[in-house]
């Protein structure tokens, strides 16, 4: 099966008695994941599981506050 492009098929892990997983190896050197790294695990119930690097999410944080400021800008502009 061909995957678009940018998208992955990693293959299964198993969750171990622990509730562990192993990341396999092309996605951990794809993303660029090491030893010590720290990842986040978000969960839709609805959609499921996603495992994002931390540094990714506080750059996507990063943007939601500048974004805010910016809509507060225009918010008090258009109460003027």
């Amino acid at each position: 099966m061909t995957m678009p492009e940018g998208k992955h098929i990693f293959g299964t892990v198993k969750v171990g008695e622990r509730g562990q997983i192993v990341i396999p190896k092309e996605a951990r050197e794809l993303f660029n994941i090491q030893a010590g790294d720290t990842l986040i695990v978000l969960g839709d119930e609805a959609q499921g599981l996603a495992v994002v690097k931390a540094d990714v999410m506080q750059e996507v944080a990063v943007k939601v506050l500048q974004g805010l400021g910016q809509l507060r800008e225009v918010l008090d502009d258009e109460h003027e």
